[in-house]
Protein backbone atom coordinates (compact mmCIF):
# COMPACT_ATOMS: atom_id res chain seq x y z
CA UNK A 1 0.00 0.00 0.00
CA UNK A 2 2.66 2.36 1.14
CA UNK A 3 4.19 2.56 -3.16
CA UNK A 4 0.30 2.98 -4.45
CA UNK A 5 -0.89 6.74 -4.61
CA UNK A 6 -3.64 8.73 -6.30
CA UNK A 7 -3.47 11.91 -8.36
CA UNK A 8 -5.45 14.82 -8.35
CA UNK A 9 -5.24 15.09 -12.27
CA UNK A 10 -7.31 18.22 -13.49
CA UNK A 11 -5.32 18.18 -16.95
CA UNK A 12 -3.12 21.24 -16.03
CA UNK A 13 -0.08 21.74 -16.05
CA UNK A 14 0.26 21.65 -12.50
CA UNK A 15 -0.94 18.43 -12.28
CA UNK A 16 0.37 16.84 -15.39
CA UNK A 17 3.74 17.89 -13.79
CA UNK A 18 2.17 16.15 -10.56
CA UNK A 19 1.60 12.67 -12.70
CA UNK A 20 4.96 12.54 -14.01
CA UNK A 21 6.78 12.95 -10.76
CA UNK A 22 4.38 10.79 -9.25
CA UNK A 23 4.92 8.09 -12.14
CA UNK A 24 8.72 8.24 -11.25
CA UNK A 25 8.21 7.62 -7.54
CA UNK A 26 5.42 4.50 -7.10
CA UNK A 27 4.92 1.65 -8.35
CA UNK A 28 1.13 2.03 -8.86
CA UNK A 29 -0.49 5.53 -9.54
CA UNK A 30 -4.18 6.17 -10.40
CA UNK A 31 -5.31 9.42 -11.51
CA UNK A 32 -8.80 11.42 -10.20
CA UNK A 33 -10.38 14.39 -12.27
CA UNK A 34 -13.22 16.47 -11.04
CA UNK A 35 -16.16 18.31 -12.76
CA UNK A 36 -17.63 20.35 -10.86
CA UNK A 37 -19.03 23.07 -13.18
CA UNK A 38 -16.12 24.80 -14.21
CA UNK A 39 -16.14 27.56 -17.20
CA UNK A 40 -12.89 26.12 -18.34
CA UNK A 41 -14.33 22.25 -18.31
CA UNK A 42 -12.25 21.62 -21.44
CA UNK A 43 -9.27 20.88 -19.06
CA UNK A 44 -11.35 17.26 -18.31
CA UNK A 45 -11.35 16.99 -22.06
CA UNK A 46 -7.49 17.18 -22.34
CA UNK A 47 -6.88 13.95 -19.33
CA UNK A 48 -6.80 10.88 -21.77
CA UNK A 49 -4.25 12.41 -24.29
CA UNK A 50 -2.31 13.53 -21.04
CA UNK A 51 -2.67 9.89 -20.31
CA UNK A 52 -1.42 8.13 -22.81
CA UNK A 53 1.37 10.37 -23.97
CA UNK A 54 2.68 10.15 -20.31
CA UNK A 55 2.31 6.41 -20.76
CA UNK A 56 3.95 6.15 -23.63
CA UNK A 57 7.10 8.19 -22.75
CA UNK A 58 8.58 5.68 -20.74
CA UNK A 59 8.00 1.73 -19.58
CA UNK A 60 8.23 2.43 -16.51
CA UNK A 61 5.27 4.70 -16.58
CA UNK A 62 3.34 2.38 -18.49
CA UNK A 63 3.41 -0.70 -16.28
CA UNK A 64 2.60 2.23 -13.54
CA UNK A 65 0.10 4.16 -14.50
CA UNK A 66 -3.04 2.42 -13.39
CA UNK A 67 -7.04 3.31 -13.50
CA UNK A 68 -8.41 6.70 -14.37
CA UNK A 69 -11.61 8.10 -12.26
CA UNK A 70 -13.76 11.29 -12.66
CA UNK A 71 -16.36 12.47 -9.90
CA UNK A 72 -18.63 14.80 -10.29
CA UNK A 73 -19.15 17.31 -8.21
CA UNK A 74 -21.47 19.80 -9.80
CA UNK A 75 -22.96 20.83 -6.13
CA UNK A 76 -19.67 23.33 -5.75
CA UNK A 77 -20.58 25.25 -8.28
CA UNK A 78 -24.68 25.77 -7.08
CA UNK A 79 -23.23 26.94 -3.42
CA UNK A 80 -19.82 28.75 -4.34
CA UNK A 81 -20.26 31.85 -6.37
CA UNK A 82 -17.46 31.89 -8.48
CA UNK A 83 -15.47 33.73 -11.61
CA UNK A 84 -14.70 29.99 -12.43
CA UNK A 85 -17.96 28.60 -11.96
CA UNK A 86 -20.32 31.60 -13.44
CA UNK A 87 -20.08 33.83 -16.05
CA UNK A 88 -18.59 36.70 -14.63
CA UNK A 89 -15.71 38.81 -14.76
CA UNK A 90 -12.53 38.18 -12.96
CA UNK A 91 -11.38 40.28 -10.32
CA UNK A 92 -11.08 40.71 -7.01
CA UNK A 93 -13.67 40.64 -4.53
CA UNK A 94 -14.54 42.80 -1.98
CA UNK A 95 -12.82 40.96 0.96
CA UNK A 96 -9.80 41.16 -1.02
CA UNK A 97 -9.54 37.82 -2.83
CA UNK A 98 -9.78 36.64 -6.27
CA UNK A 99 -13.04 36.32 -7.09
CA UNK A 100 -11.73 33.44 -9.22
CA UNK A 101 -11.48 31.20 -5.98
CA UNK A 102 -14.06 28.78 -5.31
CA UNK A 103 -14.50 28.48 -1.56
CA UNK A 104 -13.83 24.96 -0.07
CA UNK A 105 -13.26 23.31 -3.91
CA UNK A 106 -9.72 21.73 -2.34
CA UNK A 107 -10.67 20.14 1.20
CA UNK A 108 -13.84 18.72 -1.04
CA UNK A 109 -11.62 17.34 -3.49
CA UNK A 110 -9.29 15.93 -1.25
CA UNK A 111 -11.99 14.61 1.07
CA UNK A 112 -13.53 12.43 -2.17
CA UNK A 113 -9.59 11.47 -2.38
CA UNK A 114 -9.45 10.24 0.67
CA UNK A 115 -12.45 8.09 0.22
CA UNK A 116 -11.72 6.94 -3.15
CA UNK A 117 -7.95 5.83 -1.91
CA UNK A 118 -9.69 4.04 1.03
CA UNK A 119 -11.66 1.87 -1.02
CA UNK A 120 -8.94 1.56 -3.74
CA UNK A 121 -5.72 1.18 -1.08
CA UNK A 122 -3.79 3.98 -2.00
CA UNK A 123 -2.10 5.70 0.61
CA UNK A 124 -0.02 8.44 -1.14
CA UNK A 125 -2.27 11.34 -2.64
CA UNK A 126 -0.81 13.97 -5.04
CA UNK A 127 -1.94 17.19 -6.03
CA UNK A 128 -0.38 20.69 -7.30
CA UNK A 129 -1.32 22.83 -4.76
CA UNK A 130 1.42 25.84 -4.59
CA UNK A 131 2.34 28.31 -1.80
CA UNK A 132 4.89 30.14 -4.24
CA UNK A 133 3.03 30.77 -7.24
CA UNK A 134 -0.86 30.93 -6.17
CA UNK A 135 -3.60 33.43 -6.39
CA UNK A 136 -4.09 33.90 -3.24
CA UNK A 137 -6.71 30.66 -2.16
CA UNK A 138 -6.11 29.44 1.49
CA UNK A 139 -7.02 26.13 0.56
CA UNK A 140 -3.74 25.89 -1.39
CA UNK A 141 -1.53 26.59 1.65
CA UNK A 142 0.89 24.08 3.10
CA UNK A 143 -0.95 24.72 6.61
CA UNK A 144 -3.98 24.01 4.92
CA UNK A 145 -2.78 20.14 3.51
CA UNK A 146 -1.07 19.53 6.62
CA UNK A 147 -4.49 20.19 8.70
CA UNK A 148 -6.40 18.46 5.96
CA UNK A 149 -3.90 15.25 6.40
CA UNK A 150 -4.43 15.31 9.93
CA UNK A 151 -8.65 15.91 9.86
CA UNK A 152 -8.66 12.95 7.00
CA UNK A 153 -6.09 10.51 8.81
CA UNK A 154 -8.31 10.70 12.21
CA UNK A 155 -11.66 10.60 10.45
CA UNK A 156 -10.87 7.80 7.93
CA UNK A 157 -8.62 5.84 10.86
CA UNK A 158 -5.64 5.75 7.84
CA UNK A 159 -1.95 7.09 7.72
CA UNK A 160 -2.56 9.15 4.40
CA UNK A 161 -0.12 11.14 3.10
CA UNK A 162 -0.66 14.48 0.63
CA UNK A 163 2.03 14.89 -1.68
CA UNK A 164 2.30 18.42 -2.37
CA UNK A 165 5.35 18.47 -4.83
CA UNK A 166 5.32 21.90 -6.63
CA UNK A 167 4.11 23.74 -2.97
CA UNK A 168 7.31 25.73 -2.54
CA UNK A 169 8.78 26.38 -6.24
CA UNK A 170 7.52 28.53 -8.60
CA UNK A 171 6.29 28.28 -12.05
CA UNK A 172 9.21 28.92 -14.10
CA UNK A 173 11.08 25.88 -11.47
CA UNK A 174 7.34 23.57 -12.32
CA UNK A 175 8.68 24.03 -15.95
CA UNK A 176 12.11 23.28 -15.31
CA UNK A 177 11.10 19.76 -12.80
CA UNK A 178 8.96 18.63 -15.97
CA UNK A 179 12.18 18.51 -18.16
CA UNK A 180 14.17 16.94 -15.50
CA UNK A 181 11.08 13.85 -15.34
CA UNK A 182 10.57 13.89 -18.83
CA UNK A 183 12.81 16.01 -20.91
CA UNK A 184 11.94 18.29 -23.90
CA UNK A 185 9.10 15.57 -24.67
CA UNK A 186 7.37 16.52 -21.37
CA UNK A 187 7.74 20.17 -21.70
CA UNK A 188 5.93 19.91 -25.47
CA UNK A 189 3.39 17.75 -24.29
CA UNK A 190 2.16 19.92 -21.33
CA UNK A 191 2.88 23.32 -23.84
CA UNK A 192 0.52 21.28 -26.41
CA UNK A 193 -2.12 19.32 -24.50
CA UNK A 194 -2.69 20.68 -20.96
CA UNK A 195 -5.50 23.53 -20.24
CA UNK A 196 -5.18 25.85 -17.69
CA UNK A 197 -6.67 28.75 -19.01
CA UNK A 198 -10.09 29.89 -16.35
CA UNK A 199 -12.20 30.93 -19.65
CA UNK A 200 -11.20 27.94 -21.36
CA UNK A 201 -9.88 29.18 -24.42
CA UNK A 202 -7.36 26.51 -26.62
CA UNK A 203 -7.81 29.33 -29.35
CA UNK A 204 -3.62 29.61 -30.69
CA UNK A 205 -0.65 27.65 -29.48
CA UNK A 206 1.00 29.97 -28.08
CA UNK A 207 4.93 29.71 -26.48
CA UNK A 208 4.08 28.68 -22.78
CA UNK A 209 0.38 27.02 -24.51
CA UNK A 210 -3.02 27.59 -25.38
CA UNK A 211 -5.15 30.16 -23.65
CA UNK A 212 -6.13 33.79 -23.55
CA UNK A 213 -3.47 35.09 -22.26
CA UNK A 214 -5.40 37.43 -20.26
CA UNK A 215 -6.78 35.83 -17.37
CA UNK A 216 -4.78 34.98 -14.06
CA UNK A 217 -3.64 31.35 -15.20
CA UNK A 218 -2.36 32.06 -18.57
CA UNK A 219 -0.28 35.19 -17.08
CA UNK A 220 1.08 33.06 -14.59
CA UNK A 221 1.69 30.27 -16.85
CA UNK A 222 2.96 32.71 -19.35
CA UNK A 223 6.03 34.86 -17.38
CA UNK A 224 6.95 30.79 -15.37
CA UNK A 225 7.42 29.73 -19.07
CA UNK A 226 9.37 32.86 -20.17
CA UNK A 227 11.50 32.86 -17.13
CA UNK A 228 12.36 29.34 -17.49
CA UNK A 229 13.00 29.45 -21.30
CA UNK A 230 15.62 32.82 -20.40
CA UNK A 231 17.59 30.47 -18.11
CA UNK A 232 17.78 27.46 -20.25
CA UNK A 233 19.28 30.20 -22.95
CA UNK A 234 21.20 31.90 -20.69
Amino acid sequence: MSSRALVLFSGGQDSTTCLAWALDRFDHVETLGFDYGQRHRVELDCRATLRRALAAMKPAWRARLGEDHTIEVGAIAQVAQSALTQDMAIEMAEDGMPNTFVPGRNLIFLTFAAALAYRRGLRHIVGGMCETDFSGYPDCRDDTMKAMQVALNLGMNQRFVLETPLMWIDKAQTWRLAEELGGTALVDLIQQETHTCYLGERGALHAWGHGCGHCPACQLRADGFARYAAARSS
